[in-house]
């Protein structure tokens, strides 16, 4: 039997896509997955910040990951979700709801199916990527890191929203 000290360490991912691109965050950081529902507009929040829902009688602010990423905008589908996120904010637990295509599945990789994220030819800015997860022969998928996905500034203005709306409710 193995030592755990030469096993590599296990992780798991929910896979998800943005048009042809396949991303992935921690699932410790995935609360549930949600159909795509009707969203309250904030008035004065960005453009990649499509507003709140009601979860459970929570607020939850709604981020579209296509207009945060500088995607194009694409018609909604019936695969179109909600990834319901635990982010940190200055030590702080916030809630927050990111759109996605379509989910794909929960996926274990390993520490040495992770590469290091690349330096160019991607859309993202590198900080936001964790890793690059190899999938198969010759795929990869984007890992990212959702504490990191926005800025402080970003995440704060979410959670003031997210306060406002609360007292508006």
């Amino acid at each position: 039997m193995a030592k755990t000290s030469e096993r590599a360490a296990t992780s798991q991912y929910l896979t998800f896509r943005l048009g042809e691109e396949v991303f992935a965050f921690d699932v410790a950081k995935t609360r549930e997955v949600l159909d795509f529902t009707s969203v309250t507009r904030v008035p004065g929040s960005p453009r990649f910040m499509l507003g709140v829902i009601n979860l459970r009688g929570g607020v939850v602010p709604i981020i579209d990951l296509r207009l945060k990423f500088g995607m194009p905008v694409v018609a909604r589908t019936r695969e179109t979700c909600i990834i319901v996120l635990d982010l940190s904010l200055d030590g702080e637990q916030t809630t927050v709801g990111a759109v996605a295509d379509s989910v794909r599945e929960v996926l274990d990789l390993d520490d040495s199916q992770i590469e290091p994220p690349p330096r160019i030819g991607t859309r993202l800015k590198t900080e936001f990527i964790r890793g690059m997860g190899r999938i198969g022969e010759s795929g990869f998928l984007i890992l990212l890191d959702i504490d990191r996905v926005f800025s402080s500034d970003e995440l704060m203005l979410v959670q003031a929203l997210k306060e406002e709306a609360a007292e508006a409710v």
